[in-house]
């Protein structure tokens, strides 16, 4: 305000000298009168001027003022939050004392109690062992070994009734999906096996053509074909002998050609094997593709195509391998399907879960290894190479998808007359499954029964109890899992039998 004061005595003052100084100038040159007017002019303006800038001082000062009340009162209202904000926490800060205090009134109380519970429990174990005639360590282990039995017979009660309980719930539901899958899949109980043999004319003169001059015609085969080619005395039969399958193929269709053609000669020779060669690697890409169609599986490389036809020639326990990945895969999609897993990952890990066994002997490792590096070599999904790589528990199978593959390779494997074992095979087995049972302590017998689907195990009762008998049990599983190969399903039962004998004379 003050200033608005200052600027207008200023411009008055200025109006005036100015006023003044033309008046004189008028004076000078003789206006009197109009130098009189311009000066009560400029006095009015002055005054105009002063009054309007008094009025806009008012104005800010009372704009201030209301200004500054607002204030004020805002203030006030904070003051009056914090004062009540600061009276509930003087509040609460006293009842945190009070319940302090309480608390530590009442722990006084416990100390108190605990000392009269301990000085109760020292008299009543002092009367105790006055009355049972026992001491403290005396009464202390017999207590315990009354508990442990207790409690090793109620446990041996839940572990029986939970086995029994899980037994019951996963057979059934694992009979119903296994047998849903087996019957909508039928295919032949006996498989085709590779021929190793090639059949002669009763003329045994042909044996003569095959061998040649000094040995010279089955010499060029034998370097050819990359087979051993043996020529006895058995009537009708050559043998053929190779640990590629496809060769020995290849060798067995050309001994075919030539016999059929009768002319046996290095030139005839070498226009067999190109044809035999021919016709069998074109069998071998038929038969891929037909496996790989028949179960639905498309996309695969056509390296593993033709490692699959190879299979077609390769045998395992005389069961032909390619027919048996055709048949997992049939059953592994049924069994996905029901239970919600992956139907493509489970169908293509399950045909292409032996096709290690194509290049086997020309590869060291364990088939699965062989077979997940080759899908891993051409960019299979990684699901898929970890359900062929566990198939045989290399590694531990742990995806939906890898437990079907190892389960439905037993299946395949455990059918009647799916594979052709020897006897001495199976000798072996069995005695086996014998050793590793007798191998563990208080084992008194062991018998391998039902064909090796299950052992039959005599325990020494003194020696096992009850609850070593379950866990005696399981350790001879998991060492037959560990050891053994063998198809399907073994049952470990062990008995455990106290006799009460006594004679009356």
């Amino acid at each position: 305000m003050t200033i608005w004061i200052i600027l207008a005595l200023v411009l008055g003052a200025g109006s005036g000298v100015g006023a003044t100084f033309f008046y004189n100038k008028k004076k000078a040159t003789g206006g009197q009168t109009q130098a009189n007017e311009l000066v009560k002019k400029a006095k009015n303006e002055a005054s105009d001027i002063v009054l309007a800038a008094k009025n806009e001082a008012i104005k800010i000062k009372d704009d201030n003022k209301k200004e500054e009340d607002e204030r004020r009162r805002e203030w006030k209202k904070n003051e009056d939050r914090l004062i009540e904000r600061e009276g509930t926490l003087d509040k609460k800060l006293e009842q945190l004392d009070t319940r302090a205090e309480k608390l530590r009134a009442e722990e006084n109380n416990l100390d108190g109690l605990k000392n009269e519970i301990k000085d109760v429990r020292v008299r009543a174990m002092d009367k105790l062992e006055k009355i049972a005639g026992l001491s403290r360590d005396e009464a202390k282990s017999k207590l315990m070994t009354m508990t442990e039995r207790e409690i090793k017979e109620d446990l041996l009660g839940l572990v029986k009734k939970e086995q029994e309980d899980l037994k019951d719930n996963v057979d059934d539901t694992a009979q119903a999906l296994i047998l849903t899958a087996m019957e909508r899949m039928g295919s032949e109980v006996v498989a085709d096996r590779t021929v190793s043999g090639v059949k002669m004319p009763e003329d045994d003169s042909i044996k003569g053509r095959i061998i040649g001059k000094e040995g010279r015609n089955i010499q060029t085969l034998q370097k050819m074909l990359g087979v051993d080619i043996m020529v006895d005395e058995t009537p009708g039969m050559i043998v053929v002998s190779s640990f590629d399958p496809v060769r020995r193929a290849i060798a067995v269709e050309t001994l075919a050609m030539l016999v059929k053609d009768g002319r046996i000669n290095q030139a005839s020779i070498e226009d067999a094997v190109a044809k035999a060669e021919k016709k069998i690697n074109k069998e071998i890409s038929i038969a891929g593709d037909d496996a790989a169609r028949e179960v639905g599986v498309v996309g695969l490389p056509r390296e593993l195509v033709r490692l699959l036809g190879e299979l077609k020639y390769r045998t395992s326990y005389g069961q032909n391998v390619l027919l048996h990945s055709v048949e997992m895969a049939h059953i592994a999609g049924m069994i996905a399907s029901e239970i919600g897993a992956d139907v493509r990952i489970t169908k293509t890990a399950t045909l292409l879960h032996d096709i290690g066994k194509a290049v086997s002997h020309k590869v060291e490792g364990r088939h699965a290894e062989i077979g997940a590096e080759l899908a891993k070599k051409y960019s299979m999904d990684p699901r898929i190479v970890y359900a062929m790589e566990a198939h045989h528990e290399d590694v531990e199978p742990t995806t939906p998808e890898a437990v079907i593959v190892k389960i439905v390779d037993a299946i395949s494997a455990a059918r009647p007359g799916a594979r052709n074992i020897t006897a001495e095979n199976f000798a072996e087995r069995m005695r086996g499954l014998e050793d590793a049972a007798k191998s563990f302590a208080g084992v008194e017998k062991a018998f391998a029964i039902q064909a090796g689907r299950e052992i039959r195990v005599m325990v020494e009762p003194k020696a096992i109890d009850d609850l070593s008998a379950l866990k005696l049990a399981r350790d001879i599983a998991n060492k037959v899992e560990s050891t053994m190969q063998y198809p399907g399903v073994i049952k470990v039962n062990v008995i455990r039998e106290t006799r009460a004998i006594e004679y009356a004379k």
